[in-house]
């Protein structure tokens, strides 16, 4: 299903003094705004996942949020806030004239996204959260009992590298890789888009926001929670999730339970990246959702 096309638009946007780069595909008038993870990480994987949507009538646009991919990446620790992502999404759907969309974040865009559908209510159709989180310190709990799983003594080693700021120690990568493989993506070969995103991590804006790896969390976002906030959010909301997702099925649970007008599907064979490893059964629930709530 994933499309290696090149997109119909490659346009750049003004924020804030900066250039951002977004990229458009189709000419449908239902627009699927894509919102990658990361934070610090290019679209790519997102973006070129979805971009074949074009052919089901809709507008697919992704972007490379600053500090990433086309955009500018400025030296500048004060940009790299979940505050000032928020207003670069909205100006970035101002700026191509999209009207209200279908938003579509995966994992840090499911943070940026719920944050956004707060401050924008007004700005989309349809929100789907996917493989997210939106109570940081229980997603940091369920992260803990994914890390137990390895045992004792390799959690204990973790614990011991994470407080002597060692985390390049191969002992404390290795177990990373394996946490990886099993919770980031279960597939023997990583897809070319997610590894040119990967390849081109911006390590400034994830270290700040959330922190040194994908289980640990030091960073801004640690204390995070829109779970009291989310009753304010009426548009249909999808929440999706791998069953063996490192953001785990109780965070989405926990979404899907907090908002008013949700539906949640979890995927058995899949982890942090349904959209690779399920993607027949991953589409099909996107398209269904996104063709019940047209118009």
């Amino acid at each position: 299903m994933m499309d290696d096309r090149a997109p119909d638009e490659t346009i750049e946007i003004a924020v804030d003094g900066h250039k951002v780069v977004a990229y458009s595909f189709g000419s449908g008038e239902e627009v699927l705004f894509c919102v990658n993870g990361g934070p610090g990480l290019p679209c790519d994987y997102v973006r070129d996942s979805h971009s074949w949507l074009a052919d089901k009538g809709y507008r697919v646009v992704a972007f490379d949020q600053l500090g990433t991919g086309k955009s500018d990446r400025p030296d500048d620790d004060a940009l790299w806030t979940i505050e000032r992502y928020v207003e670069e999404t909205e100006t970035v759907r101002t700026a191509l004239g999209l009207g209200p969309v279908h938003y579509l974040g995966q994992s840090w865009g499911t943070w940026l996204g719920q944050e956004w559908a707060l401050a924008y209510p007004e700005s989309f159709k349809t929100i789907t959260l996917a493989d997210g989180a939106g109570d940081i310190p229980h997603l940091v709990s369920e992260l803990h009992r994914l890390r137990d799983a390895l045992g004792h003594e390799t959690v204990a080693m973790m614990q011991r590298h994470e407080a002597e700021g060692t985390l390049e120690h191969p002992t404390y990568q290795a177990a990373i890789t394996i946490l990886n493989y099993r919770h980031v993506c279960r597939l023997d070969e990583w897809p070319a888009p997610v590894m040119r995103s990967l390849g081109d991590w911006n390590m400034a804006p994830y270290e700040a926001i959330q922190g040194p790896n994908e289980f640990c969390y030091t960073g801004s976002i640690k204390d995070k929670n829109w779970l009291p906030e989310l009753h304010r959010i009426h548009q249909p909301a999808l929440v999706v999730c791998g069953q063996h997702d490192e953001l785990t099925p109780a965070c989405s649970m926990k979404i899907a339970s907090a908002l008013p007008n949700a539906q949640i599907k979890v995927f058995p064979n899949s982890s942090h990246l349904p959209m690779f490893e399920e993607p027949e059964a991953y589409f099909e629930t996107l398209l269904a959702f996104l063709d019940a709530n047209r118009g």
